[in-house]
């Protein structure tokens, strides 16, 4: 039996930085990157350590800036304000979730949409889907990168998205009709599921619920794309249950796959908010 291609965000991501290096040691600047984060909670700390590690290996200048759990939503965002006039600073990033005493969506809407490396301010998803310039969210902007990467023509595809929150499902929605592909948008609403799934030429699953994607919900010869991250008794699995790969033609790895690439388009978005601010292109 033929297993399906692995497709691996390691190199994909690779080829991201190397893209990056070129680009920065043309630049007469160094792109800088502050990030934030409130309290101590393991993923968080572990999430913006590697942030920081991956920024400071490409050449970037990055920060991280510690508070208390117990830190106000209005010095948070006191703060903010100050790096949104900084013009030291061309990205800025608050590590999410937040201590639940503050209000993630206007903490969002805070920072400016010039510097906002994530891509949810409401003027860059705005942007997004007229199909203008902006900063988009990461870990779509890495699932499209790393198909292409490997030679996947998304032009005319039917592509299954299953999952709608606003950090994957919905502005991935956005760039892959950007890529003229035909997009049906499933989640826990959805009736007869694995039907709607199995029209896909390509498979997107974004819901975080561990294997539930099996291999009777995949179209013989399909390429799916695993985003799901789930800790269960130490182990880091995906939506997708690894049955799938004795049918779909390529699959990403679970570690390995998705998640490299979230990491570097966030870098690559540092590097774009340098070039469109100092440039005069975005506001």
């Amino acid at each position: 039996m033929t297993l399906a291609r692995v497709l691996s965000g390691h190199e994909v991501a690779d080829a991201v930085y190397q893209e990056l290096r070129q680009t920065l040691q043309s630049l007469p600047f160094i792109p800088s990157l502050r990030v934030i984060r409130l309290g101590e909670d393991p993923a968080s700390v572990s999430y913006v350590r590697l942030k920081d590690k991956r920024a400071r290996e490409l050449g970037l200048r990055s920060q991280v800036e510690v508070y208390p759990e117990d830190f106000s939503e209005e010095a948070l965002l006191e703060r903010i304000a100050e790096l949104n006039e900084d013009l030291e600073v061309d990205g800025i990033l608050v590590q999410l979730p937040l201590p639940k005493h503050i209000r993630a969506e206007r903490v969002l809407e805070a920072i400016s949409p010039a510097k906002d490396v994530d891509g949810f301010h409401p003027v860059n998803v705005g942007r997004l889907w007229s199909g203008g310039e902006g900063l988009f969210p990461c870990t779509p902007l890495g699932i499209v990168r790393l198909l292409k990467h490997y030679g996947v023509e998304l032009g005319g595809k039917e592509v299954v998205v299953l999952g709608r929150s606003n950090i994957v499902g919905k502005p991935l929605v956005g760039l892959l009709l950007r890529e003229d592909a035909t997009v049906t948008v499933a989640h826990s609403r959805t009736r007869n599921l694995p039907e709607v799934t199995r029209r896909a030429d390509v498979l997107v699953v974004a819901v975080g619920r561990p294997h539930l994607v099996r291999r009777e919900w995949v179209r013989p010869g399909a390429i799916v794309v695993d985003v799901g991250v789930n800790r269960v008794e130490g182990k880091l699995l995906g939506d997708v249950h690894p049955e799938v790969a004795e049918v779909a033609s390529a699959l990403t790895p679970v570690p390995g796959g998705v998640g490299p690439m979230t990491v570097a388009m966030l870098m690559a978005n540092t590097v774009k908010a340098a070039l469109l601010r100092r440039n005069g292109a975005s506001r």
